[in-house]
């Protein structure tokens, strides 16, 4: 079923664009330029955008599943975890841009990903965001 006013486009999955700025330093050390932050906005405004649409897709997914008395859980799961994907990107994204009057967002040294200060591991790949030293070399 169509809902007057939607797009006809179909929900692929979770988004796969990069979500980093391409010139951010892999070691996290320099905070993001203002063309970055320019990019991290307009990322920011396509997420809204994706979020709104996939809550509004899973709203009218549960009712037309309810009306027919055929609720598939599995459908309802996997539509939510795509929600959930872009709604903890648009929620990184935003942190990122507030921590960035202070110029404390870096990158994650596996992926690539923005992080803000204070994280412990990546939220995109879940590797850990700072380096583990050795307890011998920290008293040599």
């Amino acid at each position: 079923m169509r809902f007057p006013g939607r797009s006809s486009r179909r929900n692929t999955g979770p988004l796969t664009t990069a979500t980093t700025p391409t010139a951010m330093p892999a070691d996290g050390s320099a905070a993001p330029t203002e063309s970055q932050i320019v990019d991290l906005e307009r990322r920011r405004d396509q997420l809204k955008t994706r979020v709104a649409e996939l809550q509004w897709d899973l709203g009218g997914l549960v009712y037309e599943m309810a009306i027919r008395d055929r609720i598939r859980v599995d459908v309802l799961v996997k539509r939510a975890a795509w929600l959930q994907d872009a709604d903890s990107e648009l929620c990184e994204i935003e942190r990122i841009l507030r921590l960035e009057q202070t110029a404390t967002a870096g990158v994650c040294g596996s992926c690539g990903s923005p992080h803000s200060t204070g994280a412990s591991y990546c939220w995109q790949c879940g590797q850990p965001i700072l380096q583990q030293i050795p307890s011998d070399s920290i008293f040599s």
